[in-house]
């Protein structure tokens, strides 16, 4: 049981409970309400968390990453994407991507995100099956997506064979669902063939799973597309059949209006991830505008080597200004609507909206407990407002998933976090070598 503090269910009516309590049984809730509320339960609780002075609200819903980046935090800054990218990160991925390292980035990515309050993520990079194990050591929650690209990735030098890869992912992680659910990336549109993007989808249909790519993340991808395809890049897509509402866009920093009736009919989905685009200075979705249109929209930290970190929480707080800034209009974007991006919108997003992202009854329990007993989160009047524009991730005092503690007290309980850290420190001391070896 969770008992005291302030819940946050989120749930379809925004109930908010003062001196809650939250029963779980077998990683389901069985119990909400106000404390007192027990008495009437056939109930005893093997482990009672005390909230008092906490938020006790869901965990949060990172909808797009690429977990290993985390070595190459900081590595290429101030760059423009298309340089950032072709010049830097595709380079170093060729050379010092291997399994170890994902295994060691994913893990010091996850312990980030669980000390930050991010219970649920959706990570595309090489490596999958990695990742994947990495994820059940950690206990997290995750949509794993098998990546594509029309060139040899470090994880499948011939990309003509990565289909045969891609049905083993899929097979082997299907039955780990809901805790581990497989899905497809193709990279983008100028990295992907309309041969990689029909065919992939049509294997991501059969499978019944979600299937992810970047668009439009800057404005040089429409001349790209444009120049070697003759139309613009949602267009080239819709013509592949691609778009349906099995399909999430990643970035749509250039989406027109057109463009967004375009998602809205068709059920098409949008992370959005402000920070990595601001940094790139790639662009600015429009998002309010999406959100007026219907289009289910979640929030998302992209890689470190372009955030710099996994924070959902600094996230927010960049979703929610971002767009008055542009807009002009300090009322776009309230800190509740972006609270439900980065919880049931994420997960709606991720087709989990039936399991994760509100506290109510017959859902999983993922969940977390924020400590607002701190100078900057005092006093308190708005409980939405102090979360969007004052917390911070590491406010987050304890991490349940799927019913399990993962973190209390600020203490990792499934990895030692000393040891990841170190392990990710002997990679960069490695590329770091290697580099002034070749200068």
């Amino acid at each position: 049981m969770i008992a005291g503090g302030t819940l946050l269910t989120m749930s379809a009516k925004m109930e908010i409970i003062e001196d809650s309590i939250i029963g779980i049984k077998d990683g389901i809730i069985v119990a909400v309400g106000k404390r007192g509320y027990q008495k009437n339960m056939n109930y005893s609780a093997q482990e009672m968390i005390d909230a008092s002075g906490c938020i006790v609200m869901p965990g949060l819903v990172n909808t797009h990453t690429h977990l290993p980046m985390v070595c190459f935090r900081g590595m290429a800054d101030d760059l423009p994407l298309m340089e950032w990218l072709t010049k830097y990160i595709f380079p170093a991925e060729a050379r010092f991507v291997n399994k170890k390292m994902i295994y060691d980035g994913a893990m010091l990515a996850m312990a980030e995100m669980i000390l930050s309050g991010t219970t649920t993520f959706c990570d595309g990079y090489f490596f999958e099956d990695t990742i994947a194990e990495a994820v059940l050591v950690t206990g997290m929650r995750a949509v794993v997506a098998q990546g594509f690209a029309d060139f040899a990735t470090p994880d499948n030098p011939k990309f003509e064979k990565m289909m045969g890869a891609a049905d083993r992912f899929v097979r082997r992680w299907k039955p780990h669902a809901p805790m581990i659910i497989p899905a497809f990336f193709c990279h983008s549109p100028y990295t992907c063939s309309p041969a990689t993007l029909v065919n992939v989808k049509k294997a991501a249909r059969e499978a019944d799973i979600l299937y992810l790519t970047h668009l439009l993340e800057n404005k040089d991808e429409i001349d790209t597309i444009i120049n070697r395809y003759g139309k613009k890049p949602v267009q080239h897509l819709y013509d592949l059949g691609i778009l349906d509402d099995q399909t999430v866009a990643v970035h749509c920093n250039w989406l027109t209006e057109e463009e967004m009736r375009i998602f809205a009919d068709l059920g098409v989905r949008v992370s959005h991830n402000p920070e990595s685009s601001m940094k790139l200075a790639a662009g600015v979705a429009p998002i309010p505008a999406m959100l007026k249109l219907g289009i289910t929209v979640g929030l998302g930290t992209d890689g470190s080597a372009s955030n710099n970190d996994m924070d959902m929480f600094r996230e927010m707080d960049t979703a929610a200004k971002i767009h008055k800034v542009t807009s002009l209009n300090p009322t776009v974007m309230n800190a509740q609507k972006v609270l439900e991006m980065a919880t049931v919108g994420g997960a709606k997003l991720l087709g989990l909206d039936d399991r994760i992202g509100s506290i109510e009854v017959g859902k999983q329990a993922d969940i977390i407990l924020v400590d607002m007993n701190q100078p900057h989160l005092t006093p308190l009047y708005n409980y939405y407002s102090q979360l969007v524009y004052a917390a911070r991730g590491a406010d987050t005092k304890t991490s349940i998933i799927g019913g399990k503690i993962v973190m209390k007290d600020r203490q990792l309980r499934t990895m030692d976090l000393n040891a990841v850290m170190e392990n990710v420190r002997h990679i960069a001391d490695d590329i770091i070598a290697k580099r002034k070896a070749e200068i």
